[in-house]
């Protein structure tokens, strides 16, 4: 419960204002619930009693006694001249309006409480996708994609269906409950001591069968996760499933993980529901001791309690029921709830590695080059790359070759800082990444990669992608660069043309064109190509390599690629080899050297 507590008072505390409502509306809720029952008294007095009148009236005083005298003064004279029914009428009209302004407050208080939880629900939602926006990439590389989704969705939804549906309980229970106890005291302090005894047992007894929820509730959360991962893994490998006829395969993996997700709920849901019937057998119980102590009580009398008030006492005893039954429920909600949230929590509390320095330098533009100082990086304390040293000058292509995982990819994520170096130190201009903004030195970079991300969005929007200031003619412009113009205005509705999910509407050159438009569009000093052309056929090949000469003409360009023929013309070819440069030079002179650089050469020459 303290964790609960917590964990609202971090989300509530922006809508101070909406909780201090609540607990206005929620007070004069109780305040006019118990004024409607109060009133059953003399109600139930001139039915039973009738022979007992009051005709002196007290000087008025703020006290039970003299309002009590004075409301039966007034019951008495209307009951001699209009008669008994009359009198009856004459207090219900009362009991109507006290009815009315308690339902009228109690929707009060309600509406209030949806507009704190729609607002903390929000609250939680932006929370945890700007988190996942500013997370270093290496946490998406140690999570399982299926799971943060599950965290960001699922997770939430149960947050919201379970602890916020508890918010109301922790806003409105306590204060009904405390309005019912304090008047339960003002009728007979000795049966409301003995009621104190009963309800915590009852409590005690409710809280043990919750407390076992949580842990369930966890083991549910991450089966989902796994589930959605199976469902995110299918959909993108949809095609190599039916090419290999793994359909069977798959269908089994999945049967097999929403069996677990199966057992896991209905023993959880059938422990949860049995938080009703539990609460109500323990109410009978409490409410027929209740009954009998209390009729002991009016028995003796020696207690002063009347049979009406004992009666009306009953009636705001059922009232405290209800708020204690809703606690009982609730407890069952928050184990579950808070479970979900832990998982949320992960991703909330995950180290952001990647921070700007305090004092981080701005920069604008690529003045001098980019160098590589001794840089030494690991994953996981696995080395891929190890004490490389490199200078880039302003306007140089410097092309990267060598072997799948000889750390190529890695180098140009460094220099972006997706990571950060373990070892070492890279420059711009003679100054540290690590001293400059975050923002300004991502956006001296453009990226083209060899799988280009493209967004469910109109060809118009993903071409000015991270460019809000772009004009028409500007988007025009770049796609005539990109070699896409063209075939641009080929489609359903030119630049608005929707291209489905990442761009699933094009062909791969297309996409491929349409992500180098947006880096053209950018217009970045330094650009970084990741194998753009390497997954393209030969036509499409010719045009995307023609926009990306068009793109790298007199800009600082690093170039990874494994068609070597693609690479001839840069002015420095970089050679990596299980995480180290072992060869530099240009296209010929790492031929003559006959070196690694010649044997990959020789190698696709006769490919």
């Amino acid at each position: 419960m303290k964790d609960f507590i917590n964990v609202m008072w971090r989300y509530v505390k922006p809508y101070k204002h909406l909780v201090a409502l609540n607990f206005v509306y929620n007070l004069l809720s109780a305040l006019f619930a118990v004024f409607s029952i109060a009133l059953m008294i003399p109600m139930l007095r001139i039915i039973l009693m009738q022979d007992q009148q009051v005709y002196e009236l007290m000087p008025m005083a703020m006290d039970m006694k003299t309002l009590e005298n004075n409301l039966y003064y007034y019951i008495s004279l209307y009951k001699d001249s209009y008669g008994p029914g009359y009198a009856l009428l004459f207090v219900g009209v009362f009991l109507i309006i006290g009815t009315l302004l308690k339902t009228g407050t109690t929707f009060l208080a309600s509406y209030t409480s949806v507009g704190l939880r729609n607002n903390v629900v929000r609250d939680l939602r932006k929370e945890i996708y700007d988190k996942i926006l500013i997370l270093p990439m290496g946490f998406f590389s140690a999570e399982k994609k299926g799971d943060i989704i599950s965290r960001s969705t699922g997770d939430v939804q149960e947050v919201e269906n379970s602890v916020m549906s508890s918010l109301d309980m922790a806003l409105k229970n306590p204060v009904l409950i405390l309005v019912y106890l304090v008047t339960m005291l003002i009728f007979s302090v000795h049966l409301t001591l003995f009621v104190f005894v009963l309800l915590p047992l009852a409590g005690l007894v409710i809280g043990r069968i919750g407390r076992s929820l949580k842990k369930k509730s966890m083991k549910g959360q991450e089966k989902m996760g796994v589930i959605l991962g199976i469902l995110e893994e299918t959909l993108s490998g949809l095609r190599v499933i039916k090419a290999f006829n793994a359909e069977k395969r798959m269908e089994k993996r999945f049967d097999r993980e929403i069996g677990d997700y199966r057992s896991i709920m209905n023993r959880l849901m059938r422990r949860r529901e049995l938080a009703h019937p539990v609460s109500e057998f323990l109410g009978t119980i409490v409410v027929v001791i209740v009954v009998w102590y209390g009729g002991t009580l009016i028995l003796s009398q020696d207690s002063g309690l009347e049979p009406a008030a004992f009666l009306a006492y009953l009636g705001i005893f059922y009232l405290i029921i209800n708020p204690a039954k809703a606690f009982s429920q609730a407890l069952f909600n928050i184990q579950k709830g808070m479970a979900a949230y832990d998982r949320i929590e992960k991703i909330l509390k995950a180290d952001v590695s990647i921070k700007e320095a305090p004092n981080a330098k701005a920069i604008a533009n690529l003045n001098e080059g980019v160098e590589y100082r001794n840089v030494t990086f690991a994953y996981n304390d696995r080395p891929v790359l190890k004490n490389v040293s490199i200078y880039i000058p302003k306007g140089k292509s410097v092309a990267l070759v060598g072997q799948s995982g000889s750390g190529k990819s890695t180098f140009v994520d460094l220099l972006a800082r997706f990571y950060d170096i373990q070892q070492g130190s890279i420059m711009i201009d003679g100054t540290d990444i690590r001293d400059l903004k975050l923002y300004d030195l991502r956006h001296l970079m453009g990226n083209v990669n060899q799988d280009p991300i493209l967004f469910n969005d109109t060809i118009y929007n993903n071409i000015t992608f991270g460019v809000d200031s772009a004009t028409p003619e500007q988007v025009i412009a770049a796609a005539r660069v990109a070699n896409a113009h063209d075939f641009i205005m080929e489609t359903e509705n030119g630049y608005d043309t929707v291209i489905g999910d990442r761009g699933s509407k094009l062909s791969g050159g297309q996409r491929q064109r349409i992500s180098i438009a947006r880096a053209v569009l950018r217009n970045p000093p330094i650009m970084i190509l990741d194998e753009a052309t390497s997954a393209l056929d030969t036509e499409s090949e010719l045009l995307v390599q023609q926009a990306l000469e068009n793109l790298m003409a007199n800009r600082t360009s690093i170039v990874i690629a494994h068609r070597l023929s693609t690479v001839r013309n840069a002015d420095m070819i970089c050679v990596f080899h299980e995480g180290e440069i072992v060869e530099t030079g240009t296209h010929e002179e790492l031929l003559s050297k006959g070196g690694m650089y010649k044997k990959l050469h020789s190698l696709q020459i006769r490919d």
